[in-house]
């Protein structure tokens, strides 16, 4: 489908964010004709492209899981988390997709690992130090490490979404708007039940 046909189809179909293990599926609020600015901002599609290779990595952080953790809690976490971030992954694709927008604000990185890079792309991002500790523990010192490298990760996602909301004239789109409040909740939510899980260890 040409990209012009695509950016017009999004005007008559609403986009469907699926829900965590247990919550409904959310449709997104479908643009109204003659209504907010047409088109996104360069703000809202780099914030997009940005937030794709964000939750990709945390997605990562969750799949060390297996063989080094055996803690319900800690499980039944990142099962929430790399379900959801999966969805929202697919949800920001389609979300580009239909408005001519690229996957990635550079091409030539597209496919590179980036917890592999010494510096973190953006706020929150593990650095390869970090992924790479993750990677050789297990155990209490597994969660340990995964709770405080996830707390800075979301962390580092509502960083990301301040900056979107105090850019001018950026996430007035309706679709885009209802994402980032909804991203918003979660990752502020998971925060605190992550700061909890943390301080029981202190017990």
């Amino acid at each position: 489908m040409p990209l012009g046909a695509a950016a017009a189809l999004c005007q008559d179909v609403p986009l469907v964010q699926p829900g965590a293990p247990g919550q409904p599926t959310k449709t997104l609020t479908k643009p109204v004709a003659g209504t907010g600015r047409q088109g996104p901002t360069d703000a809202d599609v780099t914030f997009m492209q940005g937030m794709i290779m964000h939750h990709n990595q945390a997605v990562e952080m969750v799949a060390l899981m297996e063989g080094r953790t055996k803690n319900p809690q800690i499980l039944s976490l990142g099962q929430r988390i790399s379900i959801s971030q999966t969805g929202e992954m697919k949800f920001m694709k389609l979300w580009l997709g239909y408005r001519g927008k690229p996957l990635s604000e550079d091409d030539g990185m597209a496919g590179m690992d980036m917890s592999k890079m010494d510096m973190p792309m953006m706020p929150g991002m593990l650095t390869a130090k970090q992924m790479d500790a993750l990677r050789k523990a297990s155990g209490p010192e597994f969660d340990h490490l995964f709770l405080t490298g996830m707390i800075q990760h979301h962390t580092g996602a509502l960083t990301m979404l301040k900056e979107l909301y105090g850019t001018p004239g950026a996430a007035q789109d309706a679709q885009l708007f209802d994402f980032t409040a909804d991203v918003e909740v979660t990752q502020s939510g998971e925060i605190g039940t992550m700061q909890s899980m943390l301080g029981q260890e202190k017990k």
